[in-house]
């Protein structure tokens, strides 16, 4: 959870935020065409590792998460998935609406170890971009494990756009 503040911390130092007072009607952006973007994502409801991004032409896109580590013949693996509504989306920032649905395997051989392997999670988010193809995006998903807990829980991704 440190290391998640630190990278956010630093992030944010890099890239400062000016703060500018425009009319909501002038910073709305519509997105006419599919964007695609590549990157790292981490989070208890869509999963770790690898992460694909798809902005459908609209106020909707989708997330594909996936991951794999292996250590001592434990493996640990997610694949997950998340649906997100833009609510506002502006020329460097972008708030949305999200739902994630993961599931998740740590054992050997077989035998998953985790009592709650299936997660879903609803929240909100917000995703920042300083005028690059490099977006960093973190959200609060109030996740539902599969043996009845529900805990509010981050996740943050980063990912390149292909415009």
């Amino acid at each position: 959870m440190k290391l998640i503040g630190i990278i956010f911390g630093i992030f944010l130092l890099i890239n400062p935020i000016t703060a500018q007072v425009v009319s909501p009607d002038r910073e709305t952006k519509t997105i006419d065409q599919s964007i695609f973007g590549l990157g790292f994502s981490a989070g208890v409801a869509s999963g770790f590792g690898l992460s694909f991004r798809h902005h459908l032409p609209g106020d909707v896109s989708y997330q594909v998460v996936g991951g794999v580590i292996k250590a001592d013949r434990e493996v640990l693996y997610n694949i997950g998935g998340e649906f997100q509504y833009d609510f506002i989306r502006g020329e460097s920032i972008r708030f949305f609406g999200g739902s994630a649905l993961g599931v998740f395997y740590k054992g050997k051989s077989g035998h998953n170890d985790l009592r709650a392997p299936l997660r879903f999670g609803l929240g909100v988010g917000c995703e920042y971009s300083h005028g690059s193809p490099l977006h960093i995006s973190s959200e609060l998903l109030f996740t539902y494990f599969s043996n009845g807990d529900v805990l509010p829980l981050p996740q943050i991704s980063l990912h390149y756009y292909f415009f």
